[in-house]
């Protein structure tokens, strides 16, 4: 892992995600890019890519507000955060793959731009919106998961320290969740502990997590599995979570339809809107 994508803004979620972050690349030994993207000064210019809804609602956020200033508040933050984690910011990454922080603005929105910025990430640190409010912060975080092709790691609303050190990995036999082990597979060589909890009888037909479990002992990946009942497989994985103490859950997202999850309630839409884990998720 190389690339440690974060969508900075002059606020508080921006900067738990920025430290997370710098932890996160001085371990692994990667360079962290801090992308601001803000509105086009014409309001009134249609983002085609944009449904009208989101678009009506990213240019109602900044009326009136000075962009310029919100930019420049956000590079300080990251700057700040950067130097105090020992990076050195610089335009470009460094010939000798020294570590640095790489500063960029974008003009437009989370839907235009998440799609270029971040398949040219290895992963992308978000922290979650607050409860009540935080319209933005939902955009982001949706954007990045829909569209950015990589996983994302997904913060509570307080600060951690670093997650990844103790890993449950929510097995559903599903293709999305394969996918996510191989993009979370840095993550999951550096843990020193890895659970594999199962929610429910494994009667898919995808591997069970007995063939899961041999696919990490080749990757020299210890792993053990816990199965419940499956009756609250949310619920249960939370609970899987605390009895191991882990640090973090790592999940495919969306294995069944995502307006079906979001009328009828689903794992996915629980923990993104639900719950307070901390979560590496994957969406393609």
């Amino acid at each position: 892992m190389r690339v440690i994508l974060v969508p900075v803004a002059d606020r508080p979620e921006s900067a738990r995600a920025l430290k997370t972050a710098f932890r996160l690349g001085n371990r692994f030994a990667a360079d962290i890019v801090g992308c601001h993207i803000r509105p086009h000064r014409d309001s009134s210019v249609r983002m085609p890519l944009l449904s009208a809804s989101v678009e009506l609602e990213w240019h109602a956020a900044h009326k009136g507000k000075n962009t310029e200033k919100l930019s420049r508040n956000a590079r300080v933050l990251f700057e700040q955060l950067a130097a105090e984690a020992g990076y050195r910011v610089a335009n470009r990454p460094r010939a000798d793959r020294t570590n640095v922080a790489i500063w960029y603005e974008r003009v437009g929105s989370p839907d235009r731009v998440m799609p270029i910025v971040g398949p040219m990430s290895d992963m992308l640190v978000i922290s979650r919106p607050a409860a009540k409010g935080g319209r933005l912060a939902t955009i982001f975080m949706m954007e990045a998961l829909l569209n950015s092709c990589r996983p994302v790691l997904l913060l509570p609303q307080r600060q951690i320290r670093e997650p990844g050190r103790n890993i449950v990995i929510a097995w559903n036999q599903s293709a999305e969740a394969s996918r996510a082990i191989a993009a979370g597979m840095p993550m999951l060589e550096a843990a020193d502990a890895v659970t594999i909890a199962v929610a429910g009888p494994e009667n898919e037909p995808g591997p069970k997590s007995s063939h899961l479990r041999r696919y990490l002992k080749h990757r020299g990946i210890q792993a053990d599995v816990v199965s419940t009942r499956g009756r609250d497989a949310a619920r249960e994985l939370e609970q899987v979570y605390r009895q191991t103490g882990a640090d973090l859950l790592l999940m495919g997202a969306y294995s069944r339809h995502r307006l079906r999850e979001r009328i009828f309630g689903g794992v996915t839409d629980h923990m993104l809107r639900k719950s307070g884990l901390p979560v590496l998720i994957h969406h393609v």
